[in-house]
């Protein structure tokens, strides 16, 4: 048995002290060790949309897969496709930014006043698709309070479907920037405090050798439409981001050589002063960019569409395509290295 004397407890007393301050100097460094690295200022915060959600079970299966793989950051919702309620619960279910997706040329219309004897349907009694919405247009045939009926309509049922409004609406093969129509998306937008569109406006569009001439010829006219859009969706108050990427990466295109160009197109321009959506206090303000994206898997024949089935970039696999380019880890290596953040609208 160890006899305890007045010498044993001094010596054990010390030992407790000098171990506790021994603890007590190196907790610090313990610290410092723990503590999180700060991430760097990002130069880009590019919002990656997913077109088309909505359309098929396939595309939205895609779509979700691609948004849980880092690949894109937001979805933009065609209401009256044929598995956009499916779209709007997978939507809620994994917490994906979704704006709405305004389609007045592809199939039926949601305004149910509109679905018999309206300037914007053909004789088939759907809408008149992308070229002939836009001839019927130039022959000032089209009834520019129909377009109205049917933009209000659509945003109502993305309400009823998503439980609030979108941050963000766009047009569905860009007839929101078409003439007259942009005027009244734009009153719609401003009315229901929509805050974010799309301006299809792609820096380095024209040096692309790879697009075929009727594609840059269409591109083209969309561009020119785009830019006669703008004072218009100025005077309303509605933003954008500074640059839009998309035209020249579609489909087979997409490619990690063909994306990096496209940024580098939009870094090396730098924001836009009358289009930044974010504020910076760095000497390197950030560029804000969307990035249009269609992923997902191919549609079975007679699956999906917005009442005239699938259509053939639909079914062909281009989507598929885009959704492996997207989805590949070098693609999201190059973001991290060229400090690119991926965001939704909202974030903007």
């Amino acid at each position: 048995m160890t006899r305890i004397t007045p010498e044993f407890l001094q010596n054990s007393i010390s030992g407790v002290i000098s171990t506790s301050l021994h603890l007590f100097s190196i907790q610090p460094l313990l610290i410092s060790v723990q503590r999180p690295a700060i991430m760097p200022q990002p130069r880009v915060k590019l919002v990656v949309t997913g077109d088309d959600f909505g359309y098929c079970p396939r595309r939205n299966q895609g779509i979700v897969d691609c948004f849980q793989a880092g690949g894109i950051s937001n979805v933009s919702l065609l209401v009256n496709a044929s598995a956009a309620k499916d779209a709007a619960e997978l939507a809620k279910r994994h917490d994906i930014p979704i704006g709405l997706h305004a389609n007045l040329s592809e199939g039926v219309p949601v305004c149910q006043s509109l679905r018999q004897g309206s300037t914007l349907l053909n004789h088939q009694g759907f809408f008149r698709g992308k070229m002939g919405f836009r001839q019927t247009l130039q022959r000032g045939q089209l009834s520019m309070a129909e377009v109205e009926l049917e933009l209000r309509a659509q945003v109502r049922l993305f309400r009823e479907l998503t439980g609030h409004l979108p941050c963000h609406m766009d047009g569905h093969q860009h007839v929101h920037v078409l003439p007259e129509v942009r005027e009244v998306f734009a009153q719609v937008l401003s009315d229901l405090r929509i805050p974010y569109t799309r301006v299809p406006v792609e820096p380095g569009l024209h040096s692309c050798p790879w697009l075929p001439s009727h594609l840059q010829g269409f591109y083209t006219q969309v561009e020119k439409d785009a830019l006669d859009s703008i004072p218009v969706f100025t005077r309303y108050g509605i933003r954008w981001p500074d640059f839009y990427l998309g035209l020249t990466t579609m489909g087979h295109n997409m490619s990690i050589t063909n994306l990096k160009r496209a940024l580098s197109h939009a870094m090396a321009a730098g924001p836009s002063a009358t289009t930044s959506s974010s504020a910076s206090t760095s000497d390197q303000p950030v560029v804000t960019a969307e990035l249009m994206v269609h992923p997902g898997y191919p549609s079975q024949p007679q699956e999906g569409g917005c009442g005239e089935g699938p259509d053939d970039f639909s079914q062909s696999a281009d989507r598929q395509h885009e959704l492996t380019v997207l989805r590949d880890p070098s693609l999201l290596a190059l973001y991290s290295q060229e400090r690119v953040q991926l965001c939704a609208f909202k974030d903007l």
